[in-house]
């Protein structure tokens, strides 16, 4: 089978270990050849692409990023985009594509297969919010940053006796945040999954300093808002799937508790920091085997689905199953975390 191959979306650690262990499955054990979409379903739009064999793939299972390029382009936004890409796949002989993203990645992908092109997935999103799968690739690296950043952060605020704001990413779930205020001993976590009270958390960081706490760190998710005011935007900029770009609650979060504590609050915004460089143990090892399942799925002819990972196991489920409902933080994940609040 001549087989396509894409990473759309937000790049993530693991990318490159999926389309490793695609092309080396998929090459030694079935004879495939493989061909690498550039940037995405942009790539399928234009034609653009790359050879992909087991030589070309050596030495990128621990490299962050992806070797095929990534972009969030939507073929369902651009004029034409939709019958451009299924005539590219026509042209170029291909029987099946293997889409790696997230929610509009694959959300594109189901529109596709619905449209008669064989398409599997592969989840993809450090946030951790699509359904389907317990856990997706690059979530694991995302939060060992996170944790890591945390754990320097509480030398600096102890030295300084000041309160640290980390604003992490979560636009819609709060999965890093959680994880990684948990694992980093953080004094408060704001999610995008509760609305919080601005006057609550400068109560709990003041009764905490009473108790002879000279340093605390708060966790806050980017797309995190507070009961009294809407969600704080960076820009008002849309991307080709409609999201705006999220940013700022950190910058204002420090505003009010300086302002409402007096304690001297600083702000520090990882970004695009949790995305890069080189993706934990776990991760390399959940996109090897998503990678695999995947081009399993391809000679089954299991199209319109998306491997995932369920109680250890690999396993498939539908696209339309995956993105129907974005995965938010499990509220007792939540209870475990405000324990340590005060």
């Amino acid at each position: 089978m001549r087989i396509g191959v894409l990473t759309g979306g937000g790049d993530c650690p693991g990318l490159n270990a999926v389309i490793r262990a695609v092309v080396r499955k998929g090459e030694r054990t079935y004879g495939d050849e493989l061909v690498g979409f550039l940037d995405g379903w942009k790539g399928v739009i234009e034609g653009s692409t790359m050879p992909l064999d087991v030589e070309r793939c050596r030495g990128i299972l621990p490299r962050g990023g992806t070797i095929l390029g990534t972009s969030r382009t939507n073929p369902y936004k651009i004029d034409g985009g939709p019958e451009k890409a299924k005539a590219t796949v026509e042209r170029l002989g291909i029987d099946a594509l293997i889409a790696i993203g997230g929610e509009d990645t694959l959300g594109v992908a189901l529109k596709l297969t619905n449209e008669g092109v064989p398409v599997v997935g592969v989840p993809k999103t450090i946030d951790n919010d699509l359904g389907g799968t317990e856990v997706t690739f690059g979530f694991d690296t995302a939060v060992q940053i996170a944790a890591d950043a945390i754990d320097r952060l509480h030398t600096t605020a102890e030295s300084h006796n000041r309160v640290l704001v980390c604003e992490v990413m979560g636009r819609h779930a709060g999965w890093i945040a959680t994880c990684a205020g948990i694992a980093g001993g953080a004094a408060q976590i704001l999610v995008p999954e509760q609305e919080f009270d601005i006057e609550k958390v400068c109560q709990d960081l003041l009764q905490r300093h009473k108790k002879g706490r000279f340093a605390s760190i708060v966790v806050v998710a980017e797309g995190a808002k507070p009961k009294e005011a809407s969600t704080v935007l960076q820009s008002g900029e849309l991307d080709e799937f409609g999201h705006v770009r999220l940013g700022g609650i950190g910058e204002v979060l420090a505003k009010e508790i300086r302002a409402r504590t007096g304690f001297d609050t600083r702000v520090t915004v990882l970004g695009h920091v949790q995305r890069g460089g080189t993706p934990t143990a776990f991760d390399r090892i959940l996109a090897t085997r998503f990678g695999v399942a995947a081009i399993d799925a391809v000679h089954d002819g299991a199209f319109g689905t998306m491997v995932a990972l369920r109680a250890g196991a690999i396993i498939r489920v539908s696209i339309a199953e995956a993105v129907a409902e974005l995965k938010t933080v499990d509220p007792g994940l939540l209870e475990v975390a405000e324990i340590f609040f005060s």
